[in-house]
């Protein structure tokens, strides 16, 4: 099972579009963690699972979501009602709450994956305004039986070798 993962794309048309393009065919999943600031029935936003960010003010999208992929439930979310930019723990209850053993959130525009307490948490970065590197990243979860592999890539499709992270679930 396959996801690509995109935030804060802040008003970027384009570049969803060329990133829907170059992974249709090989990603099983699209999530878009919020601040699109576009509408839900965007034609850009359409195949997207998204969620609603603080730039967002289309009401017809949740604050959040929990999908099934493969055998793991994964909680979307943007994160700022989580106060992410400061501690991933009130995140990280949300996610025990609701059972999920993987989390796809943005808000503060930095790229990364981490391991916490048997829980995946995977912020794809900004396709537009990156926070601590340059690229503007977007991330994709391979997931098989119970290995994670979460690979992130510059908007230009250039994978970010630095940020690979992989990890087993128990």
């Amino acid at each position: 099972m396959r996801a690509l993962i995109v935030s804060d794309s802040h008003g970027l048309t384009n570049e969803l579009v060329v990133l829907k393009d170059r992974h249709m065919t090989d990603v099983d999943l699209l999530i878009h963690c919020g601040d699109s600031e576009l509408i839900h029935n965007a034609d850009e936003m359409l195949q997207f699972i998204s969620v609603r960010g603080n730039c967002d003010h289309d009401q017809e999208l949740p604050t959040e979501q929990v999908v099934k992929v493969g055998d793991k439930e994964v909680l979307i979310t943007h994160g700022h009602l989580y106060n992410v930019k400061m501690t991933l723990m009130n995140l990280n209850y949300r996610a025990k709450e609701l059972g999920a053993s993987i989390v796809c959130f943005g808000h503060s525009h930095v790229a990364g994956a981490e391991m916490i307490d048997e829980t995946l948490f995977i912020n794809p970065g900004s396709i537009r305004l990156p926070r601590l590197r340059r690229e503007r990243t977007y991330a994709i979860l391979d997931l098989k039986d119970k290995n994670a592999s979460v690979s992130f890539y510059d908007i230009n499709g250039t994978k970010v070798d630095s940020l690979t992270t992989e990890v087993q679930f128990t």
